[in-house]
């Protein structure tokens, strides 16, 4: 098959997207596809370009990858650093090529790839891609939208209120919650502006380092516990993967940094409390309408509550992300897993789901 790697954007996880993308090309063009890895946003040159034979000339057409810098990408540089100074999101000769594929494996993180916006122009162009469509992506990148769907279909999840930059409160004693208390951006990943507040003094600076991001973040119940997270493939959860970083919480650094972190596939839990975790993370799937794949991530508390925190509709490949590692504890390797993920995605288009 000809397949675009689609990759890069605009989002704050940019450079995980390009690790992600630069390995599912690599192992896409291992199982015999020809493959080119794009930039979203840059594309390719500064103009339309005539571009017949491009998948014979991939590695011309390809972007190279560099290893995920310790601190998110400056997007001002990011922008002007663009040929094209086009207000178009999409780069030059963006659209063109993806038509010319026959499937675009979405490998953005992030506001570009998981908010909808690319799924719905995609389905206008009637270009086909992985993972889920326009609207289910939506619900899943709006934390409060997707806390509302976890709670109706009877998934725990953290208390948590929004809080808009305009109407910015700064008195702990005036919150709905108590400290400590998680601030995070209302719609990103990656734990990019994620700050866990736990006095006054901490929670000023916990909204100043939120609102860098974006203009609304989640104020969530602060739990103490361990963390895991659960992929599910095809409406059916793989296992229960726990994640204990040697030092602070599961921040963007202890993500991507290899040996930041203690990942344990399966988890030690007793059966109970994983097929119990495993039934959530399908449930949530079930109930926003994701199809493909997806990743939820949960939390046990001391006591041993369960509560789901997000879900991730486009989870990470990198060679430190989790969802890999559970396909692999199920004898998936990493280039089996990106063929099921085209296998799947295109059997939505061909009618079979």
């Amino acid at each position: 098959m000809d397949i675009v790697v689609l990759t890069g954007g605009l989002s704050s996880e940019r450079d995980v997207s390009f690790k992600t993308g630069g390995m599912v090309a690599d192992a896409l063009r291992g199982n015999g596809h020809r493959v080119i890895l794009l930039d979203v946003f840059m594309g390719y040159g500064d103009r339309e370009e005539e571009l017949s034979g491009i998948f014979e000339q991939a590695d011309r057409f390809s972007v190279e990858v560099d290893n995920i810098p310790e601190v998110a990408p400056d997007l001002a540089a990011v922008r002007a650093s663009r040929k094209d100074q086009s207000d178009c999101f999409f780069g030059p000769n963006v659209i063109q090529m993806c038509r010319m594929a026959d499937i675009v494996f979405m490998a953005l993180h992030g506001e570009n790839g998981e908010n909808g916006k690319i799924q719905a122009a995609f389905d206008l162009f009637g270009i086909r891609y992985t993972g889920s469509g326009y609207l289910e992506s939506a619900i899943a990148m709006k934390k409060e939208m997707a806390k509302k769907f976890f709670e109706g279909a009877g998934v725990p999840t953290p208390r948590a209120f929004t809080m808009k930059k305009a109407q910015r409160e700064d008195d702990v004693a005036r919150l709905p919650l108590p400290l400590p208390c998680v601030v995070k951006p209302g719609s990103g990943g990656s734990s990019i502006g994620v700050t866990i507040a736990r006095d006054a003094a901490e929670f000023r600076a916990a909204l100043d380092e939120g609102f860098r991001w974006e203009d609304e973040l989640i104020i969530e119940q602060y739990v103490k516990g361990r963390e895991f997270s659960v992929g599910v493939i095809e409406k059916k959860a793989l296992p229960v993967i726990e994640i204990a970083p040697i030092e602070g919480f599961y921040d963007y650094k202890n993500k991507y940094k290899a040996g930041s972190a203690v990942e344990t596939c399966p988890a030690d839990l007793p059966e109970e409390v994983a097929a119990k975790m495993r039934g959530y993370a399908e449930t949530v799937a079930e109930a926003i309408g994701l199809t493909t794949y997806s990743r939820s991530d949960f939390l046990m508390s001391e006591s041993g509550e369960l509560f789901c925190i997000e879900v991730n509709t486009l989870p990470g490949m990198t060679p430190t992300s989790l969802l890999p590692q559970e396909a692999a504890a199920v004898g998936m390797d990493y280039a089996a897993l990106c063929e099921k993920i085209i296998e799947i995605s295109m059997q939505r288009y061909e009618g079979g789901l």
